[in-house]
């Protein structure tokens, strides 16, 4: 392996597009990096759940906010809106949506491998 590797989303090695989601995975090192786009509109228990088979979503994020603003509710009662520059981890046991009409943006460093993906 090179010292160096660079991947771009222009060029994703996996595109997944459940309703009003597009998730781009680039393989680098050895795991996925997801960059995620929510339509506005779009609501995980709406969106993924018929394809996650969950009656919350699964998955254990850590990622970046790009653009747009998110609006999570984790089963323990905790719940933030995420917005541009912010950086979080979201753990198992959530819905989420999007707030407003622009699209939110995310990058996934941890939970694309398996996000929005049918089991």
């Amino acid at each position: 392996m090179a010292g160096v590797e660079k991947r771009n989303f222009t060029a994703p090695d996996e595109t997944r597009t459940p309703e009003k989601t597009t998730v781009e995975i680039v393989n680098v090192a050895g795991g996925q990096i997801g960059r995620y786009t929510f339509q506005p509109g779009w609501r995980w228990s709406e969106c993924i759940k018929p394809v996650a088979a969950t009656d919350s979503c699964q998955v254990d994020h850590v990622g970046y906010v790009v653009s747009g603003r998110l609006h999570v509710v984790h089963e323990d009662g905790s719940e933030t809106d995420m917005r541009a520059g912010d950086v979080h981890r979201i753990a198992p046991g959530h819905d989420a949506w999007v707030v407003g009409d622009e699209s939110t943006v995310t990058v996934e460093f941890q939970g694309a491998a398996n996000y929005a993906k049918a089991n």
